[in-house]
């Protein structure tokens, strides 16, 4: 027996319908909810629950105090692994403008597991908030200690790496980087923060560098959206001399 399907996913079929042919455009802002009720004969919660849907999909982003918009393609970032920098490679840099907030502050909780670090000690706090057009496409905190913490950051810039430049000059050579990568639902302030649904995963990415002498020089955690994250990792398998008579 074929099950009936919900109004919700009714709603939900019909306005991505006319997002796809063009009769809703990119951009453009949707009826309001107590409007699309309405035309939809249905209760507030329930409309909210097929905006919900397609939140989730990416095709709709609802800005506060705004409504609802039909968003722009995302363009796709992908966060490359196994090595030796911080390296977030969207397919276009040049189309993100980047956000830097600067915050001194003292390791305390996670932190101090984070960077091995005892309470109260001083560290640099870097929110890197990047955006597409208007729109906030990924989030990344990273933390270093206050004696490698370069002074001359700029506010924004179109790309990470003036900042990454300037990391890599005050810190000596690292020896490891250990990377974890997880998929879960967004904090309420990370959700808040890039405009996504509560219901669409986000890729978590927790990356410490450590250098010869076992320190923790640099620790970054990174969320990147589900809707538009890749992750990419290479490994290099090196053949073993003895086996080839070395």
């Amino acid at each position: 027996m074929q099950s009936v399907p919900s109004r919700r996913h009714v709603i939900a079929d019909d306005i991505r319908n006319k997002i796809a042919t063009g009769r809703i455009k990119t951009g453009e802002r949707l009826p309001s909810e107590a409007q699309l009720a309405s035309r939809y004969a249905v209760s507030t919660p329930t409309l909210r629950s097929a905006l919900a849907v397609l939140q989730s999909e990416g095709l709709v982003e609802k800005i506060h105090g705004k409504g609802n918009f039909v968003r722009y393609p995302r363009r796709r970032i992908t966060y490359v692994g196994g090595g030796h920098a911080l390296r977030r490679e969207p397919s276009d840099e040049s189309a993100l403008r980047v956000s830097i907030r600067t915050t001194n502050l003292q390791a305390h909780a996670q932190l101090t597991c984070l960077l091995g670090v005892s309470a109260n000690s001083p560290l640099t706090e870097f929110l890197c908030l990047s955006h597409e057009g208007q729109s906030p496409h990924s989030l990344a905190r990273i933390y270093v200690p206050r004696d490698l913490s370069p002074a001359d950051i700029p506010a924004e810039s179109h790309c990470c790496k003036s900042l990454e430049t300037k990391l890599a000059e005050l810190r000596p050579p690292l020896a490891e980087v250990r990377e974890r990568v997880s998929a879960r639902p967004p904090t309420p302030e990370e959700a808040a923060t890039l405009r996504i649904s509560a219901a669409l995963a986000v890729l978590a990415i927790t990356r410490v560098a450590v250098d010869s002498t076992g320190r923790v020089v640099e620790a970054a955690l990174l969320v990147l959206p589900g809707d538009r994250a890749d992750a990419f990792f290479t490994t290099h398998h090196m053949t073993d001399e003895r086996t080839n008579g070395g």
